[in-house]
């Protein structure tokens, strides 16, 4: 068969995060690759409650067809919730999505023609990155350092591109590096936004997760002028598998996200969001939240103290203050490809990082996750991780 395809599909690559995790799914492999939840730490038996007490009080609704926007109370709850960063909100601002995901990708058909420009941070989030290429756009990368985007790069990019169409960021423990932004740094992103009348979308899925210091304002709490478009999620905080996340942005740009969903699947699943819903009824999420930063936390700390111990000194990474990883890098002579495949023969992997510089390169990085694997298991894989990089970096002194 001759079937063509579209051209957006030239853009379109497998996730090389999801393709790892198809190989990891083998019991003898420790993983640091996914950026996923320890599922030792899900409500299950309060889940069994929960579902039991949606299907007998409501259960014809939740099994039903429901408005696009998403179930009232939920939505209500999230607004309130939007007071942690910062934001004011009411149910009318949150549009409920199918995990933040959904968002990127509405962000994308919203606003993104063939040829335009994404401004992000490098690295970036890989799922944003292919989300936006479906779309046949090209990426402006602006490069960051402990405080997030060096503003003076960004607004270099900004004076020497047309047709930038948005800016897309994650603040709070980033993905892949961990970094979070500065409070000076949020505003003058906002002021160069302003200036050049781009919309900012806010990503962020782990600034729930802080295990150290004081929760920084949101960019959305920061914006005056209705410019920013705040994507969050349950799946970092809670459980992924419900696939419940939501938008918060002003009405006529929210009003665009909710047209696109209708088009792309009516709505979200009607019964996890019923069911995420009583279960902020019944239980105490905020001590979920809090059960699970305590554990991550100490992954952390433990993951980075085997890191001192068993990584070469030449080999640098991030210290967290929260959310799910660490990000290495390695000397420049060394490819991260070429180590996870040598990490794999001795069961351990992580993500090599090239994927997350939207436009090629530096291909001596490496994502690392802690919260997904148990404390001895962390140590071990650490251990193995150190003696390939041991092995890579000896090589090049010979």
């Amino acid at each position: 068969m001759a079937i063509k395809f579209a051209d957006r599909m030239e853009g379109i690559k497998a996730s090389e995060i999801r393709e790892l995790l198809k190989l990891t799914v083998r019991p003898e492999i420790i993983s640091f690759a996914g950026g996923l939840p320890a599922p030792e730490l899900f409500p299950i038996e309060e889940m069994k409650v929960v579902a039991v007490k949606v299907l007998e009080e409501a259960g014809r609704q939740a099994l039903q067809y429901s408005p696009t926007e998403g179930f009232a109370p939920l939505r209500d709850k999230i607004a309130a919730r939007m007071g942690k960063v910062g934001v004011t909100a009411k149910g009318n601002d949150i549009l409920i999505t199918t995990g933040s995901q959904q968002g990127l990708d509405f962000a994308g058909k919203v606003f993104l023609n063939p040829g335009d420009y994404v401004v992000c941070e490098s690295p970036s989030y890989l799922g944003a990155i292919n989300a936006f290429k479906a779309y046949q756009c090209q990426f402006i990368e602006v490069e960051t350092d402990e405080d997030g985007m060096l503003i003076e790069d960004l607004e270099n990019k900004l004076a020497s591109h047309d047709n930038v169409k948005m800016i897309y960021v994650i603040p709070d423990f980033q993905n892949p590096t961990g970094r979070t932004w500065s409070l000076e740094r949020r505003k003058r992103l906002l002021e160069a936004a302003r200036k050049y009348d781009l919309p900012v979308v806010e990503d962020n899925p782990y600034g729930e997760l802080r295990f150290e210091g004081e929760m920084l304002p949101s960019i959305k709490s920061l914006d005056t002028d209705g410019r920013v478009i705040f994507l969050g999620t349950f799946s970092k905080t809670f459980c992924p598998g419900l696939r419940v996340g939501w938008v918060c942005a002003e009405e006529g740009i929210l009003n665009k996200f909710i047209t696109v969903k209708q088009g792309a699947d009516l709505q979200s699943n009607s019964m996890t969001q019923r069911e995420l819903d009583m279960f902020m009824e019944l239980y105490d999420l905020d001590a979920h939240v809090e059960k699970i930063k305590e554990v991550y936390r100490q992954r952390r700390t433990l993951m980075l103290d085997t890191m001192k111990q068993y990584f070469p000194e030449e080999v640098t990474y991030t210290y967290p203050n929260g959310g799910l990883f660490t990000w290495a890098v390695l000397p420049p002579e060394l490819n991260a490809r070429d180590l996870m495949l040598k990490a794999i023969e001795k069961n351990v992997a992580f993500v090599p990082g090239g994927s997350f510089f939207p436009n090629g390169g530096q291909e001596n990085t490496m994502r690392i996750n802690y919260s997904n694997m148990p404390e001895d298991l962390i140590v071990e894989g650490i251990k193995r991780l150190g003696e390939v990089l041991h092995e890579a970096v000896n090589a090049l002194k010979k």
